[in-house]
Protein backbone atom coordinates (compact mmCIF):
# COMPACT_ATOMS: atom_id res chain seq x y z
CA UNK A 1 0.00 0.00 0.00
CA UNK A 2 1.21 3.51 -0.33
CA UNK A 3 1.39 5.85 2.52
CA UNK A 4 -0.53 9.01 2.45
CA UNK A 5 0.26 12.47 3.84
CA UNK A 6 -1.51 12.56 7.64
CA UNK A 7 -2.34 15.93 8.55
CA UNK A 8 0.80 16.89 10.42
CA UNK A 9 2.54 16.77 7.05
CA UNK A 10 0.07 19.18 5.76
CA UNK A 11 2.05 20.68 2.98
CA UNK A 12 0.66 20.48 -0.10
CA UNK A 13 2.29 18.15 -3.08
CA UNK A 14 2.56 20.18 -5.62
CA UNK A 15 4.15 22.81 -3.32
CA UNK A 16 6.78 20.56 -1.99
CA UNK A 17 7.75 19.34 -5.23
CA UNK A 18 8.13 22.99 -6.56
CA UNK A 19 10.35 23.29 -4.36
CA UNK A 20 12.22 20.48 -4.00
CA UNK A 21 12.35 20.86 -7.92
CA UNK A 22 13.69 24.74 -8.00
CA UNK A 23 16.43 23.29 -4.77
CA UNK A 24 17.27 20.95 -7.88
CA UNK A 25 16.98 23.17 -10.37
CA UNK A 26 20.45 24.32 -10.38
CA UNK A 27 21.73 21.03 -11.09
CA UNK A 28 20.29 21.15 -14.35
CA UNK A 29 22.64 19.80 -17.14
CA UNK A 30 22.42 21.65 -19.91
CA UNK A 31 22.50 20.45 -23.59
CA UNK A 32 25.98 19.27 -25.00
CA UNK A 33 27.28 18.45 -28.81
CA UNK A 34 28.72 15.54 -29.52
CA UNK A 35 31.23 16.06 -32.68
CA UNK A 36 32.86 12.41 -32.67
CA UNK A 37 33.74 11.27 -36.12
CA UNK A 38 30.92 8.60 -35.87
CA UNK A 39 31.97 7.55 -39.86
CA UNK A 40 35.52 6.73 -39.39
CA UNK A 41 34.51 5.22 -35.57
CA UNK A 42 33.53 1.38 -36.37
CA UNK A 43 36.69 0.90 -38.62
CA UNK A 44 39.44 2.68 -35.94
CA UNK A 45 37.66 0.23 -33.59
CA UNK A 46 38.11 -2.69 -36.04
CA UNK A 47 41.56 -1.54 -36.76
CA UNK A 48 42.78 -1.44 -32.90
CA UNK A 49 40.94 -5.34 -32.71
CA UNK A 50 42.65 -6.57 -35.49
CA UNK A 51 46.40 -5.20 -33.86
CA UNK A 52 45.62 -6.88 -30.22
CA UNK A 53 44.85 -10.07 -32.13
CA UNK A 54 48.12 -10.14 -33.63
CA UNK A 55 50.54 -12.52 -32.04
CA UNK A 56 53.04 -10.46 -33.08
CA UNK A 57 51.93 -7.28 -30.68
CA UNK A 58 54.01 -8.32 -27.66
CA UNK A 59 53.53 -6.05 -25.04
CA UNK A 60 50.36 -4.61 -25.76
CA UNK A 61 47.56 -5.48 -23.29
CA UNK A 62 44.00 -6.38 -24.55
CA UNK A 63 41.51 -3.93 -23.19
CA UNK A 64 38.84 -6.22 -21.19
CA UNK A 65 35.01 -5.39 -21.34
CA UNK A 66 34.82 -4.25 -17.90
CA UNK A 67 37.59 -1.68 -17.98
CA UNK A 68 36.21 -0.43 -21.40
CA UNK A 69 34.91 3.43 -20.27
CA UNK A 70 31.56 3.81 -22.98
CA UNK A 71 27.72 3.25 -22.44
CA UNK A 72 27.12 -0.44 -23.02
CA UNK A 73 29.75 -1.79 -22.13
CA UNK A 74 29.62 -5.28 -20.15
CA UNK A 75 30.99 -5.59 -16.69
CA UNK A 76 32.61 -8.22 -15.44
CA UNK A 77 29.31 -9.45 -14.18
CA UNK A 78 28.53 -10.05 -18.00
CA UNK A 79 26.11 -7.31 -18.00
CA UNK A 80 25.58 -3.54 -19.38
CA UNK A 81 25.69 -1.57 -16.24
CA UNK A 82 23.05 1.18 -16.00
CA UNK A 83 23.75 4.57 -16.66
CA UNK A 84 24.36 6.95 -13.85
CA UNK A 85 24.14 10.36 -15.38
CA UNK A 86 22.59 11.78 -18.36
CA UNK A 87 26.12 12.01 -19.70
CA UNK A 88 26.84 8.31 -19.54
CA UNK A 89 23.80 7.83 -21.79
CA UNK A 90 24.94 9.73 -24.84
CA UNK A 91 21.67 11.04 -25.16
CA UNK A 92 21.38 15.18 -25.08
CA UNK A 93 19.12 16.94 -22.23
CA UNK A 94 17.08 18.07 -25.29
CA UNK A 95 16.76 15.12 -26.50
CA UNK A 96 15.72 13.11 -23.41
CA UNK A 97 13.30 15.86 -22.67
CA UNK A 98 11.69 15.53 -26.15
CA UNK A 99 10.93 11.72 -25.57
CA UNK A 100 9.44 12.78 -22.24
CA UNK A 101 6.93 15.34 -23.68
CA UNK A 102 5.39 12.56 -26.01
CA UNK A 103 4.97 10.28 -23.42
CA UNK A 104 3.18 12.98 -21.63
CA UNK A 105 1.55 14.05 -24.44
CA UNK A 106 -0.10 10.45 -25.57
CA UNK A 107 -0.57 9.40 -21.81
CA UNK A 108 -2.41 12.38 -20.90
CA UNK A 109 -0.41 12.58 -17.09
CA UNK A 110 2.31 10.15 -15.70
CA UNK A 111 3.91 9.19 -12.36
CA UNK A 112 7.82 9.99 -12.67
CA UNK A 113 8.27 6.49 -12.17
CA UNK A 114 5.80 5.52 -14.59
CA UNK A 115 7.90 8.15 -17.33
CA UNK A 116 11.47 6.19 -16.01
CA UNK A 117 9.51 2.75 -17.17
CA UNK A 118 8.68 4.07 -20.61
CA UNK A 119 11.97 5.56 -21.62
CA UNK A 120 13.78 2.48 -19.80
CA UNK A 121 16.32 4.77 -18.00
CA UNK A 122 16.80 5.06 -14.01
CA UNK A 123 14.63 8.24 -12.67
CA UNK A 124 17.16 9.97 -11.25
CA UNK A 125 17.99 10.49 -14.92
CA UNK A 126 14.81 11.38 -15.66
CA UNK A 127 14.43 13.54 -13.04
CA UNK A 128 16.86 15.92 -14.67
CA UNK A 129 14.63 16.40 -17.66
CA UNK A 130 11.57 16.76 -15.42
CA UNK A 131 13.34 19.59 -13.51
CA UNK A 132 14.57 20.90 -16.53
CA UNK A 133 10.74 20.87 -18.18
CA UNK A 134 9.16 22.21 -14.88
CA UNK A 135 11.57 25.17 -14.44
CA UNK A 136 10.77 26.18 -18.59
CA UNK A 137 6.74 25.50 -17.53
CA UNK A 138 6.30 23.20 -19.61
CA UNK A 139 5.08 20.36 -16.91
CA UNK A 140 3.58 20.84 -13.69
CA UNK A 141 2.75 18.63 -10.61
CA UNK A 142 -0.93 17.72 -10.15
CA UNK A 143 -0.33 14.82 -6.92
CA UNK A 144 2.11 12.80 -5.28
CA UNK A 145 2.92 11.30 -1.68
CA UNK A 146 5.76 11.09 0.55
CA UNK A 147 7.68 8.94 -1.13
CA UNK A 148 9.22 10.83 -3.71
CA UNK A 149 9.83 12.86 -6.41
CA UNK A 150 9.75 9.21 -8.33
CA UNK A 151 5.97 9.30 -7.47
CA UNK A 152 4.48 12.00 -8.02
CA UNK A 153 1.84 12.89 -10.69
CA UNK A 154 2.82 15.03 -13.67
CA UNK A 155 0.50 16.77 -16.34
CA UNK A 156 1.94 18.81 -19.44
CA UNK A 157 0.93 22.42 -19.33
CA UNK A 158 -0.48 24.43 -22.56
CA UNK A 159 3.11 25.61 -22.91
CA UNK A 160 4.57 21.72 -22.88
CA UNK A 161 1.74 20.48 -25.09
CA UNK A 162 3.15 23.07 -27.97
CA UNK A 163 6.41 21.52 -27.61
CA UNK A 164 5.30 18.05 -27.44
CA UNK A 165 3.35 18.60 -30.95
CA UNK A 166 6.35 20.32 -31.98
CA UNK A 167 8.56 17.55 -30.90
CA UNK A 168 6.16 15.14 -32.27
CA UNK A 169 6.50 17.00 -35.97
CA UNK A 170 10.15 16.39 -35.69
CA UNK A 171 9.64 12.50 -34.65
CA UNK A 172 7.04 10.76 -33.87
CA UNK A 173 9.13 8.01 -31.71
CA UNK A 174 7.97 6.96 -28.14
CA UNK A 175 9.70 4.11 -26.49
CA UNK A 176 12.88 2.97 -24.66
CA UNK A 177 15.62 5.89 -24.73
CA UNK A 178 17.76 4.96 -27.86
CA UNK A 179 21.35 4.41 -27.33
CA UNK A 180 24.43 6.00 -29.05
CA UNK A 181 25.72 4.85 -32.26
CA UNK A 182 29.70 4.56 -30.96
CA UNK A 183 28.08 2.55 -27.96
CA UNK A 184 26.27 0.06 -30.31
CA UNK A 185 29.04 0.02 -32.52
CA UNK A 186 31.57 -1.22 -29.22
CA UNK A 187 28.86 -3.46 -28.26
CA UNK A 188 29.17 -5.21 -31.15
CA UNK A 189 32.92 -4.88 -31.35
CA UNK A 190 32.27 -7.15 -28.02
CA UNK A 191 29.84 -9.91 -29.28
CA UNK A 192 31.61 -10.45 -32.90
CA UNK A 193 30.75 -13.62 -34.24
CA UNK A 194 34.53 -14.26 -35.12
CA UNK A 195 36.01 -16.78 -32.93
CA UNK A 196 33.24 -18.35 -31.68
CA UNK A 197 34.28 -21.37 -29.75
CA UNK A 198 33.70 -24.15 -32.38
CA UNK A 199 34.84 -27.97 -31.72
CA UNK A 200 33.75 -31.14 -33.24
CA UNK A 201 31.43 -31.88 -30.51
CA UNK A 202 29.73 -29.27 -30.24
CA UNK A 203 28.96 -28.72 -33.76
CA UNK A 204 27.92 -32.24 -34.07
CA UNK A 205 25.41 -31.28 -31.34
CA UNK A 206 23.99 -29.15 -33.22
CA UNK A 207 23.53 -31.28 -36.06
CA UNK A 208 22.16 -34.02 -34.10
CA UNK A 209 18.59 -34.27 -35.90
CA UNK A 210 19.89 -33.64 -39.45
CA UNK A 211 21.61 -36.43 -41.51
CA UNK A 212 24.58 -35.27 -43.33
CA UNK A 213 27.48 -37.23 -45.46
CA UNK A 214 30.49 -37.31 -43.60
CA UNK A 215 33.08 -34.74 -43.48
CA UNK A 216 30.89 -32.20 -44.05
CA UNK A 217 31.05 -30.73 -40.59
CA UNK A 218 34.98 -30.69 -41.20
CA UNK A 219 34.18 -28.05 -43.77
CA UNK A 220 30.99 -25.96 -41.41
CA UNK A 221 33.45 -25.94 -38.33
CA UNK A 222 36.05 -24.03 -39.76
CA UNK A 223 33.77 -21.64 -41.77
CA UNK A 224 32.22 -20.92 -37.89
CA UNK A 225 35.36 -20.02 -36.48
CA UNK A 226 36.48 -17.95 -39.44
CA UNK A 227 33.27 -15.92 -38.90
CA UNK A 228 33.26 -15.15 -42.49
CA UNK A 229 31.06 -15.71 -45.23
CA UNK A 230 30.19 -18.67 -46.65
CA UNK A 231 28.95 -20.08 -49.94
CA UNK A 232 26.61 -23.30 -49.79
CA UNK A 233 25.71 -24.86 -53.77
CA UNK A 234 24.55 -28.25 -55.22
CA UNK A 235 21.44 -29.26 -56.58
CA UNK A 236 17.88 -28.29 -54.73
CA UNK A 237 16.45 -30.75 -52.08
CA UNK A 238 19.74 -31.85 -50.79
CA UNK A 239 20.09 -29.80 -47.84
CA UNK A 240 21.42 -26.48 -48.33
CA UNK A 241 18.90 -24.47 -46.38
CA UNK A 242 18.78 -27.26 -43.77
CA UNK A 243 22.53 -27.27 -43.18
CA UNK A 244 22.06 -23.42 -43.23
CA UNK A 245 19.56 -23.44 -40.46
CA UNK A 246 21.87 -25.65 -38.55
CA UNK A 247 24.59 -23.14 -38.19
CA UNK A 248 21.80 -20.64 -36.97
CA UNK A 249 21.20 -23.17 -34.63
CA UNK A 250 24.44 -23.78 -33.40
CA UNK A 251 25.02 -19.82 -32.91
CA UNK A 252 21.85 -19.64 -31.28
CA UNK A 253 22.81 -22.41 -29.09
CA UNK A 254 26.17 -22.27 -28.55
CA UNK A 255 27.00 -19.15 -28.94
CA UNK A 256 26.12 -17.35 -25.60
CA UNK A 257 23.59 -14.72 -25.26
CA UNK A 258 24.40 -11.26 -27.04
CA UNK A 259 22.44 -7.73 -25.92
CA UNK A 260 20.67 -5.43 -28.88
CA UNK A 261 19.00 -2.09 -28.43
CA UNK A 262 15.96 -1.26 -29.02
CA UNK A 263 16.91 2.27 -30.71
CA UNK A 264 19.73 3.69 -31.91
CA UNK A 265 20.39 7.26 -31.83
CA UNK A 266 22.69 8.69 -34.82
CA UNK A 267 22.81 12.61 -34.32
CA UNK A 268 19.12 13.53 -34.48
CA UNK A 269 17.71 10.57 -35.90
CA UNK A 270 16.42 7.23 -34.34
CA UNK A 271 17.08 4.13 -35.70
CA UNK A 272 14.96 1.05 -34.22
CA UNK A 273 16.94 -2.29 -34.11
CA UNK A 274 15.14 -4.57 -31.52
CA UNK A 275 12.77 -6.68 -33.94
CA UNK A 276 10.62 -9.24 -30.94
CA UNK A 277 10.37 -11.53 -34.38
CA UNK A 278 13.76 -11.69 -35.24
CA UNK A 279 14.58 -11.29 -31.30
CA UNK A 280 14.67 -14.30 -29.47
CA UNK A 281 15.12 -12.90 -25.57
CA UNK A 282 16.18 -14.39 -22.83
CA UNK A 283 15.34 -11.70 -19.90
CA UNK A 284 11.67 -11.68 -20.21
CA UNK A 285 11.45 -13.15 -16.60
CA UNK A 286 14.05 -10.37 -14.98
CA UNK A 287 11.46 -7.85 -17.00
CA UNK A 288 8.70 -9.85 -15.76
CA UNK A 289 9.52 -9.72 -12.26
CA UNK A 290 10.43 -5.88 -12.63
CA UNK A 291 7.09 -4.60 -14.11
CA UNK A 292 4.81 -6.51 -11.51
CA UNK A 293 2.54 -4.12 -10.72
CA UNK A 294 0.44 -6.31 -8.50
CA UNK A 295 0.07 -4.73 -4.72
CA UNK A 296 -1.07 -8.03 -3.35
CA UNK A 297 2.72 -9.46 -4.50
CA UNK A 298 4.51 -5.65 -4.83
CA UNK A 299 3.52 -4.30 -1.68
CA UNK A 300 4.78 -1.22 -2.83
CA UNK A 301 5.12 1.44 -5.19
CA UNK A 302 5.89 -0.29 -8.87
CA UNK A 303 8.98 -1.87 -8.65
CA UNK A 304 9.82 1.69 -7.33
CA UNK A 305 13.21 0.61 -6.48
CA UNK A 306 13.96 -1.63 -9.28
CA UNK A 307 13.31 1.45 -11.60
CA UNK A 308 14.82 4.16 -9.57
CA UNK A 309 18.27 2.56 -9.47
CA UNK A 310 18.52 -0.61 -11.76
CA UNK A 311 21.53 -2.35 -11.87
CA UNK A 312 21.70 -2.65 -15.69
CA UNK A 313 21.27 -0.38 -18.52
CA UNK A 314 17.42 -1.44 -19.21
CA UNK A 315 17.53 0.12 -23.26
CA UNK A 316 19.52 -3.21 -24.05
CA UNK A 317 17.38 -6.86 -24.38
CA UNK A 318 19.41 -9.91 -23.58
CA UNK A 319 18.83 -12.00 -26.51
CA UNK A 320 20.15 -15.24 -28.64
CA UNK A 321 22.05 -14.94 -31.24
CA UNK A 322 19.50 -14.09 -34.20
CA UNK A 323 19.38 -16.35 -37.45
CA UNK A 324 17.58 -13.92 -40.16
CA UNK A 325 16.34 -15.99 -43.29
CA UNK A 326 15.44 -14.19 -46.51
CA UNK A 327 14.68 -15.52 -49.94
CA UNK A 328 13.69 -14.75 -53.36
CA UNK A 329 11.71 -11.45 -51.81
CA UNK A 330 14.79 -10.09 -51.14
CA UNK A 331 15.75 -6.56 -52.66
CA UNK A 332 18.23 -3.56 -52.58
CA UNK A 333 16.22 -1.64 -50.93
CA UNK A 334 15.49 -4.28 -47.90
CA UNK A 335 19.15 -3.47 -47.31
CA UNK A 336 19.00 0.18 -46.29
CA UNK A 337 17.10 2.01 -43.63
CA UNK A 338 13.37 2.05 -44.11
CA UNK A 339 12.24 5.79 -43.39
CA UNK A 340 8.98 6.38 -42.28
CA UNK A 341 7.74 10.04 -43.67
CA UNK A 342 4.75 10.07 -41.08
CA UNK A 343 6.61 9.11 -38.08
CA UNK A 344 10.29 10.72 -38.89
CA UNK A 345 12.27 7.48 -37.88
CA UNK A 346 13.74 4.67 -39.17
CA UNK A 347 13.55 1.07 -38.89
CA UNK A 348 17.11 -0.98 -39.68
CA UNK A 349 17.33 -3.08 -42.63
CA UNK A 350 17.29 -6.83 -42.23
CA UNK A 351 21.06 -7.50 -42.34
CA UNK A 352 21.84 -5.15 -39.30
CA UNK A 353 19.20 -6.80 -37.36
CA UNK A 354 21.71 -10.04 -37.66
CA UNK A 355 24.67 -8.74 -36.30
CA UNK A 356 25.83 -11.21 -33.88
CA UNK A 357 24.29 -13.69 -35.62
CA UNK A 358 23.57 -15.61 -38.98
CA UNK A 359 22.22 -14.13 -42.20
CA UNK A 360 20.97 -16.57 -44.55
CA UNK A 361 20.07 -15.57 -48.03
CA UNK A 362 18.05 -18.83 -49.39
CA UNK A 363 18.14 -19.91 -53.32
CA UNK A 364 20.31 -17.13 -53.70
CA UNK A 365 20.22 -16.27 -57.47
CA UNK A 366 16.00 -16.02 -57.55
CA UNK A 367 15.73 -12.85 -56.02
CA UNK A 368 14.40 -9.73 -57.62
CA UNK A 369 17.28 -7.83 -57.96
CA UNK A 370 19.91 -9.36 -60.15
CA UNK A 371 22.90 -10.99 -58.44
CA UNK A 372 25.37 -9.02 -60.03
CA UNK A 373 23.46 -5.74 -58.06
CA UNK A 374 23.31 -7.67 -54.73
CA UNK A 375 26.78 -8.73 -54.87
CA UNK A 376 28.13 -5.36 -55.47
CA UNK A 377 26.18 -3.99 -52.80
CA UNK A 378 28.37 -6.13 -50.17
CA UNK A 379 31.22 -6.46 -51.92
CA UNK A 380 32.73 -3.70 -49.36
CA UNK A 381 30.61 -4.79 -46.32
CA UNK A 382 32.18 -8.61 -46.70
CA UNK A 383 35.69 -7.60 -46.88
CA UNK A 384 35.78 -4.68 -44.32
CA UNK A 385 33.04 -6.09 -41.60
CA UNK A 386 31.56 -2.49 -41.74
CA UNK A 387 28.46 -0.84 -44.05
CA UNK A 388 27.35 2.01 -44.59
CA UNK A 389 23.68 3.25 -44.36
CA UNK A 390 22.22 6.73 -45.61
CA UNK A 391 19.65 8.95 -44.42
CA UNK A 392 17.17 11.04 -45.49
CA UNK A 393 19.57 13.86 -45.31
CA UNK A 394 21.98 12.35 -47.70
CA UNK A 395 24.48 11.78 -44.58
CA UNK A 396 26.10 8.26 -44.72
CA UNK A 397 27.32 6.38 -41.47
CA UNK A 398 29.50 3.64 -40.59
CA UNK A 399 27.55 0.55 -38.71
CA UNK A 400 28.67 -2.83 -38.25
CA UNK A 401 28.51 -5.73 -40.55
CA UNK A 402 29.14 -8.03 -37.80
CA UNK A 403 27.69 -11.64 -39.05
CA UNK A 404 28.26 -15.01 -40.46
CA UNK A 405 26.34 -14.34 -43.97
CA UNK A 406 25.70 -17.64 -45.71
CA UNK A 407 24.27 -17.76 -49.39
CA UNK A 408 22.63 -20.82 -50.46
CA UNK A 409 21.97 -21.78 -54.02
CA UNK A 410 20.87 -24.44 -56.40
CA UNK A 411 22.34 -22.69 -59.40
CA UNK A 412 25.53 -22.80 -61.25
CA UNK A 413 28.05 -20.57 -59.45
CA UNK A 414 29.99 -19.57 -62.44
CA UNK A 415 26.55 -18.10 -63.64
CA UNK A 416 26.20 -15.96 -60.70
CA UNK A 417 29.29 -14.14 -59.77
CA UNK A 418 32.84 -13.66 -60.92
CA UNK A 419 36.25 -14.47 -59.43
CA UNK A 420 36.34 -11.34 -57.64
CA UNK A 421 33.50 -11.95 -55.48
CA UNK A 422 34.22 -15.71 -55.24
CA UNK A 423 37.70 -14.35 -53.72
CA UNK A 424 35.58 -12.63 -50.93
CA UNK A 425 33.83 -15.32 -49.70
CA UNK A 426 36.01 -17.57 -47.93
CA UNK A 427 34.49 -20.74 -47.86
CA UNK A 428 32.58 -22.69 -50.55
CA UNK A 429 31.00 -25.58 -49.80
CA UNK A 430 28.94 -28.11 -52.01
CA UNK A 431 26.29 -30.33 -51.24
CA UNK A 432 25.92 -33.41 -53.40
CA UNK A 433 23.05 -35.30 -53.98
CA UNK A 434 23.43 -38.50 -51.43
CA UNK A 435 25.12 -41.68 -51.76
CA UNK A 436 22.46 -45.01 -51.19
CA UNK A 437 23.72 -45.02 -47.83
CA UNK A 438 23.08 -41.50 -46.43
CA UNK A 439 20.06 -41.79 -48.35
CA UNK A 440 18.78 -44.71 -46.39
CA UNK A 441 19.28 -43.22 -42.92
CA UNK A 442 17.09 -40.67 -44.55
CA UNK A 443 14.40 -42.80 -45.33
CA UNK A 444 14.68 -44.19 -42.14
CA UNK A 445 14.50 -41.14 -40.35
CA UNK A 446 11.05 -39.89 -42.15
CA UNK A 447 9.86 -43.12 -41.28
CA UNK A 448 10.44 -42.99 -37.57
CA UNK A 449 8.73 -39.30 -37.78
CA UNK A 450 6.21 -39.64 -38.93
CA UNK A 451 5.21 -43.18 -37.10
CA UNK A 452 5.24 -45.46 -40.14
CA UNK A 453 7.27 -48.65 -40.37
CA UNK A 454 10.28 -48.51 -42.57
CA UNK A 455 10.80 -51.25 -45.04
CA UNK A 456 13.99 -51.68 -47.20
CA UNK A 457 11.19 -51.93 -50.54
CA UNK A 458 11.22 -48.03 -49.94
CA UNK A 459 14.93 -47.18 -50.97
CA UNK A 460 14.80 -50.63 -53.50
CA UNK A 461 11.97 -49.57 -55.55
CA UNK A 462 13.23 -46.34 -55.86
CA UNK A 463 16.64 -46.81 -56.86
CA UNK A 464 15.40 -49.80 -59.13
CA UNK A 465 12.51 -47.65 -61.04
CA UNK A 466 14.16 -44.36 -60.64
CA UNK A 467 17.78 -43.46 -59.30
CA UNK A 468 19.94 -46.48 -61.55
CA UNK A 469 18.14 -45.25 -64.35
CA UNK A 470 19.79 -41.82 -64.80
CA UNK A 471 17.30 -39.74 -62.29
CA UNK A 472 19.48 -37.75 -59.61
CA UNK A 473 18.11 -38.66 -55.78
CA UNK A 474 17.59 -36.08 -53.31
CA UNK A 475 17.81 -35.65 -49.61
CA UNK A 476 14.03 -34.35 -49.70
CA UNK A 477 12.54 -37.04 -51.84
CA UNK A 478 11.64 -39.20 -49.08
CA UNK A 479 9.61 -36.97 -46.59
CA UNK A 480 7.73 -35.59 -49.67
CA UNK A 481 6.99 -39.38 -51.17
CA UNK A 482 6.11 -40.42 -47.04
CA UNK A 483 3.48 -37.02 -47.28
CA UNK A 484 1.90 -38.80 -50.71
CA UNK A 485 2.33 -42.09 -49.22
CA UNK A 486 0.44 -40.76 -45.98
CA UNK A 487 -2.37 -38.75 -48.08
CA UNK A 488 -3.20 -41.90 -50.11
CA UNK A 489 -4.27 -43.76 -47.21
CA UNK A 490 -5.85 -41.45 -45.76
CA UNK A 491 -8.17 -41.42 -48.43
CA UNK A 492 -8.46 -45.28 -48.56
CA UNK A 493 -9.06 -45.39 -44.99
CA UNK A 494 -6.17 -47.58 -44.11
CA UNK A 495 -3.47 -46.99 -41.50
CA UNK A 496 0.01 -45.88 -43.62
CA UNK A 497 2.26 -48.89 -44.88
CA UNK A 498 5.47 -49.41 -47.03
CA UNK A 499 4.39 -51.38 -50.10
CA UNK A 500 5.66 -51.46 -53.14
CA UNK A 501 2.04 -50.55 -54.35
CA UNK A 502 1.71 -47.59 -52.46
CA UNK A 503 5.32 -46.36 -53.36
CA UNK A 504 4.62 -46.64 -57.05
CA UNK A 505 1.51 -44.96 -56.66
CA UNK A 506 3.14 -41.91 -54.81
CA UNK A 507 6.28 -42.20 -57.17
CA UNK A 508 3.91 -41.78 -59.93
CA UNK A 509 2.24 -38.18 -58.43
CA UNK A 510 5.76 -37.04 -57.71
CA UNK A 511 8.10 -38.05 -60.49
CA UNK A 512 5.61 -37.44 -63.13
CA UNK A 513 5.78 -33.80 -62.46
CA UNK A 514 9.41 -33.28 -62.96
Amino acid sequence: MIDRPTDEESRNPSEESSLEYEESSEQVIRPTTNHHDLTDLYSDLFQKKQTAADPGSVGQPEQTADKVPFPGAKNERGVIPAPQTLEETGLSLIQLCNLVLKQLYLQGSALGIEISRSAHLPFSIIDVALAFLKDDKCIEVTSGNMIGRSSYRFNLTELGRIRAREAFEQCRYVGPAPVPLDAYVRQCQLQTVVGIECTPERLEDSFSDFIIREGLLDELGPAVCSGRSIFIYGPPGNGKTLIAKGLGRFLNRQGGEIYVPYAIQMENSIITLFDPTIHQTTDDHELEARNNTDPKTSGRMPEMEDWVKPDTDLRWRRIRRPVVITGGELNLDMLDLRYNKTSNFYTAPLHIKANGGVFLIDDFGRQLVSPKDLLNRWIMPLEDRVDYLTLATGKKFAIPFEQLIVFSTNLDPKDLVDEAFLRRIRHKIEISAPSREVFTEIAQLCCRQRGVEYSPVFVSYLYDTYYNQGKSPRSSDPRDLLEILQSICRFKGQEPIISTQLISEAAQRFFCQI
